[in-house]
């Protein structure tokens, strides 16, 4: 057997080709149970023939995806991620088909600083949302590396209760180094989850910051977990973050902290008055809530419908929707155009070249990109 082929997952289909195009690599098994001790002999694994699943159609995905089958919903949401030149016109004919059975729900984004428990709180309303009926899929987006490329895609774990809920499904995915945390196929993969009959779709970012406008661009209401006592609360007036938010949580409002959090939740309310609110129509309220017990959890999940109540009767909530597919369409023109500009093959040959003279300091920076952009355009 090939050695890429140890390294691929069992679903990487046989003509994929470079096993490169995919997230993720497996690591060759122990083949002996000697466990280390003196004395003790080692004793060979014996292992059968791997068996490959089948390989799907996309009358495949479509039929699992809309009889909500969970191993085809994976199985789409891994074809949509997959960076495989083959998958692509797969994955955008499935998506097309999908459409029609997508966009019937509520996208919720979620911020916060690390250590504000936005994990535990997308987990308290969720569990709470699948008891009154609702199907609540959560978009978990983890770190890559920016070393090794990998995530550590422990969102199942933190949300240990509601992956384990029948009407719940949540689906960590790699950053990538996307601007914001967000991955690359998070749009297509909500598509997916909509088409899936999830009726409640939220997207857990990895930070706060600026770049959390990424994220803003896709949801229709931007949630902001902060906690008291971890700082200046001013501070996130500089970070913007909250210029974008239509609600804010203080989380951990219970024990010895509830007074705290209460307090902080009166002063990111006055805060929010000098503020222009993120959305037309919609003063952003600030509310305090705790994961751990539940309080506040019915009061965060009735401000968000009635924000889309108000949104929707002034028909801002179509607009942003609206706005959003047209934000979408230039994401992709540009993604596109990234990928074939790299994969252009004049000018991945003067792309060393180039470096070497702007390192040297024989080119200027901006004098090396318009030879690149000229090549790519044939023009020189």
């Amino acid at each position: 057997m090939a050695k890429d082929k140890l390294n691929r997952p069992e679903w990487v289909p046989e003509r994929a080709g470079a096993a490169q195009g995919f997230t993720t690599n497996v690591m060759a098994g122990i083949t002996s149970l000697h466990d280390g001790m003196p004395g003790r002999h080692a004793t060979t694994v014996l292992h059968g023939p791997v068996v490959k699943r089948r390989e799907l159609g996309v009358d495949d995905y479509v039929d699992g995806v809309l009889s909500g089958n969970r191993s085809i919903i994976a199985r789409a949401i891994t074809l949509v991620e997959s960076s495989a030149e083959r998958h692509r016109d797969m994955a955008q004919e499935m998506l097309a088909r999908l459409l029609p059975y997508a966009g019937a729900t509520m996208r919720v984004g979620v911020t916060g600083v690390p250590g504000a428990g936005k994990s535990s709180l997308i987990e308290t309303l969720g569990i709470r949302l699948c008891d009154r009926g609702h199907r609540v899929a959560v978009l978990a987006v983890d770190p890559s590396s920016s070393v090794t490329g990998g995530s550590i895609l422990g969102d199942k774990t933190r949300m240990e209760f509601l992956s384990r809920t029948r009407n719940a499904y949540i689906r960590p995915s790699p950053s990538g180094g996307v601007l914001g945390g967000v991955a690359r196929k998070s749009r297509e993969t909500m598509i997916v989850c909509e088409a899936a009959g999830f009726d409640v779709i939220i997207v857990e970012t990895i930070g706060v910051g600026q770049s959390e406008i990424t994220v803003r661009s896709m949801v229709d209401l931007f949630l902001l977990v902060q906690i008291a006592g971890a700082g200046d609360e001013l501070q996130g007036i500089k970070k913007g973050v909250m210029e974008l938010s239509d609600l804010i949580v203080v989380n951990k409002a219970d024990g010895d902290n509830k007074q705290r959090a209460e307090a902080a939740r009166g002063d990111y309310e006055q805060i929010l008055h000098y503020l222009q609110p993120s959305t037309e129509g919609w003063q952003t309220p600030a509310l305090a809530c705790s994961a751990t017990t539940g309080h506040g959890i019915d009061e965060l999940w009735d401000t968000i419908e009635r924000f889309r109540k108000t949104t929707s009767a002034s028909g801002v909530f179509m607009r942003r929707r609206h706005r959003q597919n047209i934000d979408w369409v230039h994401t992709m023109v540009i993604e596109h155009l990234k990928r074939d500009f790299y994969n252009h093959p004049a000018v991945r040959a003067h792309i060393p070249l180039m470096e070497e003279m702007v390192v040297s300091g024989a080119m200027s920076p901006a004098h090396a990109a318009q030879q690149l952009l000229g090549l790519f355009g044939g023009k020189t």
